[in-house]
């Protein structure tokens, strides 16, 4: 896995999935486990099958986080400034119509909202651009071009 950079915020919402997963969901997976072995036979048990199979998808998200946390470099937010970096709120005119980004980590990325992760092909080519900059992204529809109207 390579270095992803993230925000303070995105960071910070990744420790508290792992400590929930950690602390909260292994307990609540335990007793459902323990429970379920209660209730005998193992070899018909729905009830323990479930309990194993979510002890297994979240021993694998907790593995899963801890490998991203090695991974990864925190950066400040980038608002304010003359130039797009994390954390920026970017107001862009794309075919005549003004869209509204705010650029984020991975893990924050929700582009029905407008928050765009830094990886993706149109928070690359937005990143340390200005005010009046014009970008190209292409698209599996063809290559679409956005002028930076505004940085905040």
């Amino acid at each position: 896995m390579s270095e992803q950079i993230i925000s303070p915020e995105g960071y910070e919402k990744l420790k508290n999935e792992l400590d929930f997963l950690t602390n909260t969901k292994r307990r609540e997976i335990a007793v459902r486990i323990q429970s379920a072995k209660d209730m005998g036979d193992l070899s018909e048990n729905a009830e323990y099958s479930d309990a194993k199979d979510e002890q297994a998808f979240n021993e694998g998200r907790i593995s899963e986080i801890n490998q991203m946390l090695k991974n990864l470099t925190i950066v400040e937010n980038g608002k304010g400034g003359g130039t797009v970096g994390m954390g920026s709120s970017v107001m862009a005119k794309c075919n005549g119509n003004d869209k509204q980004y705010t650029i984020v980590s991975f893990n924050e990325a929700d582009p029905l909202a407008g928050k765009i992760s830094n990886e993706s092909p149109l928070g690359q080519a937005l990143l340390n651009k200005k005010k009046g900059d014009k970008v190209k992204v292409k698209t599996p529809k063809g290559e679409i071009e956005y002028e930076i109207i505004k940085i905040e």
